[in-house]
């Protein structure tokens, strides 16, 4: 813990943002139109620091032919500032295919093309990130006797730089998620891998896959393999009968909508798990209905060709993976009777989702002022400040691990524009930018951005 004392004199940020995917983005994009419209006396100053060496969003999973699911319009600006220079229509245009989208008639851009619109608006505020620098930890600094600001240290190879800000925005995204006691190794992969070590498997002429899952990515998995190795089996193993469509729906679709975040902040816990039980069904678990036939297409036409190549082992779940030389044992257990199987596999793909980072997990002593509710969630104000004592009076913000809080949209593309709205807004209205704090040269020891 260190303490500001007089004669201190660094560089302080308004906001230092710790990751640097989609949500982080189009933070820095407000932050950049913010400033260019108030002007350099009431800019907000800020830096933001990402660990891998360029901008990349499920780079494992940009499939050639996975689609978003969800609309263009929902891009990382548009829902908040429609005639943003950021727009995924301006992208289009830069590239000079806006007329070939407009004539494709399509809602849902392929998600390379998406993530190649992520990365050329990451391009544009990049004079705000720090790439290759992982953060390491977050100390608070006093000053009289309360927590006005933290210190940020991040490292770059052997160099290790500290920031110092006024308010912390967390976005560090999402992990992937391993059934217990399963390790990912060159033949058992999470689907994040996918494309990383497909490639490794060529000219090895493979003749099982096991892909464990039943939603969208469990589904793209399958498909992909099937098509990639024209003579490999595929089994799919999923609890259910078998896959489940999407709800998208147009009325469904309202629980996305930036309304739905108040309505369920403000409802009583028991009526947001009724409607996380009723709307789950838009996310969670389901498939695109176009893949699903398209699967169920192509087994049909191998049951009536003799030549069956994907299966479908629904009902069951995988109960053990061990792997045996150039092979991998995956156990498969019914669900109705117990009986179980195993199948032999050159890989085990395991689709089983993510789970959010722990949002405090990198706040050191500052997490001893955040405010837990009384099932140990972070408490989360509507501006996605967290809840914290009057000790601490430096802002912290999430982008993501709210969804107990702020709803479904937590971590999803849907509400971003909105929400990076909403704490810029924060930022601005709480007055946390002090005009006696005017950016000096750094104290010594204290890197420069």
């Amino acid at each position: 813990m260190s303490q500001v004392d007089p004669g201190d004199a660094p560089l302080i940020h308004d906001l230092i943002g710790i990751g640097f995917g989609p949500s982080n983005v189009a933070m820095a994009i407000a932050l950049s139109e913010h400033n260019a419209r108030v002007g350099r006396q009431e800019a907000v100053t800020a830096h933001f620091f990402e660990r891998q060496p360029a901008f990349g969003w499920h780079r494992g999973m940009l499939i050639d032919d996975a689609t978003m699911q969800v609309s263009f319009l929902k891009d990382l600006v548009t829902l908040r500032d429609p005639s943003s220079e950021y727009t995924f229509l301006r992208y289009l245009q830069s590239r000079g295919r806006l007329i070939d989208f407009v004539n494709h008639k399509n809602l849902f851009p392929l998600r390379v093309e998406f993530h190649d619109y992520f990365e050329w608006a990451a391009a544009k505020v990049d004079d705000m990130v720090s790439y290759g620098h992982e953060v390491l930890s977050v100390e608070p600094v006093l000053r009289d006797g309360v927590v006005e600001y933290v210190d940020v240290t991040a490292r770059s190879g052997t160099e290790t730089v500290v920031h110092r800000a006024r308010n912390l925005v967390v976005g560090t995204g999402l992990r992937p998620l391993m059934p217990e006691g399963v390790e990912r190794t060159d033949r058992v992969w999470h689907n994040s891998d996918l494309l990383a070590k497909v490639d490794a498997l060529e000219g090895t002429d493979p003749t099982r896959f096991v892909v464990v899952g039943a939603g969208q990515s469990a589904a793209e998995n399958v498909a992909y393999l099937h098509r990639r190795f024209p003579r490999a089996e595929v089994c799919a193993v999923f609890s259910r009968y078998g896959y489940s469509p999407a709800d998208d729906s147009s009325f469904a679709n309202r629980i996305f909508d930036p309304d739905a975040v108040d309505e369920y902040f403000t409802a009583p816990e028991d009526i947001k798990r009724k409607l996380m039980g009723y709307h789950g069904n838009t996310n969670y678990s389901v498939v695109d209905i176009d893949l699903i036939d398209d699967l169920y297409r192509q087994a049909y036409q191998e049951k009536v060709l003799g030549a069956e190549r994907l299966h479908f082992i629904n009902i069951s779940r995988l109960t053990g993976v061990e792997e045996a030389g150039d092979k991998v044992r995956a156990t498969v257990t019914s669900l109705v009777t117990g009986e179980e199987s195993t199948l032999e596999a050159d890989v085990v793909v395991l689709a089983t989702g993510y789970s959010p980072v722990e949002p405090l997990g990198l706040l050191g002593d500052v997490a001893r002022h955040c405010h837990r509710d009384e099932e140990g969630r972070v408490r989360v104000e509507r501006d996605y400040r967290i809840a914290t004592d009057d000790e601490l009076r430096c802002g912290i913000y999430l982008q993501g691990g709210t969804e107990h809080t702020h709803g479904i949209t937590s971590s999803l593309l849907s509400n971003t524009a909105i929400r990076v709205g909403e704490i810029l807004d924060s930022i601005v209205e709480r007055g946390l930018k002090n005009a006696s704090d005017e950016p000096r040269p750094l104290a010594e020891g204290v890197a420069a951005p």
